[in-house]
């Protein structure tokens, strides 16, 4: 079967990477597990056998049909449910929901996320991935550079939005790396394998999660800009009001937005909109 371009697809065949990327997973028995990008079921096959189930969800038809009538009988057998859809379109919650507890609208207390996932849509994944309720984990193949940026320290030249996002809501790990032979076809970029685990107590809640990514997205949209011009900026406020509060919170309003921990960007949301 022809990998399609336009849909980013590069499938993974290795045994061993596989078995690394399932058990990076942390695969209970009675997990459910939402499968992002099949493609032609290989990590299906190898995570479906450790896990309660699996709704497996590919875009491309091709591949769907493919994975639902596997000949191996992951569907009956290892209780593989294959859902032909768009990742970013279609609501996971509900996916987990109608696939376990159709009488339901809780989702599965397993609940955990993993894929091999194209990489121009990494970012609005992991995005979609971190929407409450959270799930036990998230592990996808990404490229390298988002890891980096994902698991970045404030002051690095990787830390910008994408890590304050992740990390005001989750442990974030970088595994380790699949380079680009590993992929048929073989991708531009080397891999590598991002583990998120929800934090026990986050650092905003359900219903600021929006708000954050727009504010932090705002604030390093002006990354080069002084925090008190970023943060005018990302808010609308006047710059001296801004300065003002920022010396107030105990914050140097000449900082750059990148040399601030994802902990003082919950405070400046806090804080702006009470302005």
């Amino acid at each position: 079967m022809t990998p399609s371009r336009r849909l980013g697809q590069h499938f993974l065949a290795d045994a061993n990477i596989l078995r690394k990327i399932v058990d990076a997973l942390d695969p209970e028995p009675t997990d459910v597990v939402l499968e992002i990008g099949a493609g032609k079921g290989s990590l299906t096959a190898v995570l479906a056998p450790r896990v309660h189930h699996v709704i497996a969800v590919e875009k491309d038809p091709r591949l769907a049909r493919k994975v639902r009538d596997a000949g191996c009988g992951m569907r009956d057998a290892c209780h593989v449910t294959v859902v032909e859809a768009d990742a970013l379109k279609v609501d996971w919650h509900t996916l987990v929901t109608d696939a376990t507890h159709p009488a339901s609208r809780i989702p599965h207390p397993g609940f955990k996320v993993i894929g091999n996932i194209p990489y121009y849509i990494t970012s609005p994944l992991i995005a979609k991935a971190l929407t409450p309720p959270l799930p036990e984990r998230i592990v996808f193949l990404v490229q390298a550079e988002v890891a980096d940026r994902a698991v970045a320290t404030p002051g690095s030249k990787a830390y910008g939005a994408l890590s304050v996002g992740v990390q005001a809501l989750c442990r974030a790990e970088k595994l380790f790396s699949v380079k680009p032979g590993a992929f048929h076809p073989m991708p531009k970029v080397a891999g590598a394998l991002l583990c998120l685990a929800p934090l026990a107590e986050p650092l905003i809640q359900p219903e600021e999660s929006a708000r954050f990514r727009a504010f932090v997205t705002g604030c390093f949209g002006r990354r080069r800009k002084q925090l008190r011009n970023a943060v005018a900026g990302a808010t609308g406020a006047p710059a001296r009001a801004v300065a003002e509060g920022l010396r107030a919170l105990g914050l140097d309003p000449a900082a750059r937005p990148e040399t601030l921990p994802p902990s003082q960007f919950v405070r400046l949301l806090r804080w702006s909109e009470g302005l």
